[in-house]
């Protein structure tokens, strides 16, 4: 009877003793918590934004995480899969993020976060439709272009501003490699969740480093409250602007896409007994949620991370109820100061070096995609040659679209936008549209009156 009635509970309900869930959740934010002190210290980095402001939004970002968290292992009223997920900042929307940041203001990049949350819940009826328009040659260009743009971007936490004193200081470079170096070591040597938390390591070894040299002041961690309050709109009231946010909407069509695989794969790799793909919109729901409501703290968009579902292969903990934990040590993190005023203490090299390979990594998910498009064939070899042309150009030469229209520039001047929209017309124009069809049309259009 008992053995029966054991058997008969599903493996995410399972509740283990408390010193087991504390365990388990702590393995689950050590792999998620560079994730969120590097998104905020970078976009922080890149825009000039105050020591006292980066402590506010690395608690804010580390809270939404979170209760995100929280949210998508108990899933209220379909708000959530109910499955041992871990919610975190995308490496994709932080460089979208910044992009809208630095071609309009903070201000309306928040309100395309929002804007984007509540696309999430309009589209959600009909996304499966418009999957078929973001295939593997669309979602691995977009990627590479990701790559190339953060990789640009986060160099120059690396070298300071071209022209500035101090740039390209051998230190800093020196550091930032160091911190590539040991990165790589860590990830080759290591094995377990030790290989998997190898970019926080590597940023941890980088630290030592420069603390080492004198490069890193850890004085004044515990100067100031303890606790941290997050402040709610931190940079104003929002502003809504549709075309600026267009890169922003686009993606989170992707994102939804990446979350129906990844809640299929995690519901399988527990054993979640049901339809599995009936759970798909309860994550994209709480995906919905946790970036409406990280939006008004300031974040960018909140989204259910794959990293987590190798611990849960590894140790065979399905839990939800671990993860829920993990939320709630998230939680405690994002309101005990000094951990923000930690992250805000790593030198930016060492931060830059570690920004540096977490963002080829994204390149090289995006080449793998490639890799199963047959590019010998007309249709992708010139989707991905157009939407290169579109993305790369304003990435590499600032400014090209500088005499356009404020409003085009929103699109034409952002490389992932350009090139994701491109790849996506490109990509219908040879496998959706009939040729026969567009054969007709052309003729019509020339043929003497």
């Amino acid at each position: 009877m008992t053995g029966n009635k054991i058997d008969s509970i599903d493996p995410t309900d399972e509740v283990l003793p408390p010193r087991s869930l504390a365990l388990f959740g702590l393995q689950h934010v050590l792999v998620m918590a560079a994730s969120p002190i590097t998104a905020v210290f970078l976009v922080s980095k890149a825009l000039g934004f105050s020591d006292a402001l980066t402590v506010s939004l690395i608690s804010a970002t580390f809270l939404i995480c979170g209760l995100g968290t929280i949210l998508q292992s108990f899933g209220p009223a379909g708000f959530g899969a109910r499955l041992p997920f871990i919610m975190v900042p995308g490496g994709a929307p932080i460089a979208i993020f910044l992009a809208i940041a630095q071609q309009t203001d903070v201000q309306t990049a928040v309100g395309a976060v929002i804007l984007t949350a509540v696309f999430y819940f309009l589209a959600l009826p009909v996304f499966r439709r418009l999957l078929r328009y973001f295939p593997p040659i669309v979602v691995g260009t977009m990627l590479l272009l990701v790559s190339v743009n953060l990789v640009r971007i986060y160099g120059g936490t690396i070298t300071g501003k071209q022209g500035s004193e101090g740039f390209a200081d051998p230190m800093n470079v020196g550091l930032a490699l160091a911190t590539i170096v040991l990165t790589i070591i860590f990830a080759r040597v290591f094995t377990g969740t030790l290989q998997r938390i190898s970019v926080m390591l590597g940023l941890i070894a980088g630290s030592a480093i420069a603390m080492g040299a004198g490069y890193m002041d850890l004085s004044g961690i515990f100067d100031g409250p303890m606790i941290a309050v997050p402040q709610l709109l931190p940079f104003g009231m929002p502003k809504f602007d549709f075309f600026a946010a267009l890169p922003l909407i686009v993606f989170s069509i992707i994102s939804m896409a990446e979350a129906t695989g990844q809640t299929i794969a995690t519901a399988e790799i527990v054993g979640r007994r049901g339809d599995t793909h009936a759970i798909v919109p309860a994550t994209i729901r709480g995906d919905a949620v946790a970036s409406l409501v990280g939006g008004l703290f300031g974040t960018s968009l909140i989204i259910t991370s794959g990293e987590n579902v190798g611990i849960v292969r590894a140790t065979n903990v399905k839990s939800r109820y671990v993860t829920a934990t993990a939320g709630v040590i998230l939680v405690l993190i994002a309101l005990f100061a000094p951990i923000g005023r930690l992250a805000n203490a790593l030198p930016g090299p060492v931060v830059g070096g570690t920004a540096v390979i977490v963002f080829s990594i994204i390149g090289v998910i995006g080449i793998d995609l490639l890799r199963r498009v047959d590019l010998r064939e007309h249709g992708p070899m010139f989707t991905l040659a157009a939407a290169l042309s579109m993305g790369l150009l304003p990435i590499l030469v600032p400014g090209v679209y500088s005499q356009f229209p404020q409003w085009s520039q929103m699109i034409l001047a952002n490389g992932l936008a350009a090139g994701t929209i491109t790849a996506v017309i490109v990509n219908a124009f040879f496998q959706h549209l009939p040729l026969e069809q567009f054969q007709a049309k052309c003729a019509a259009v020339f043929r003497p009156q």
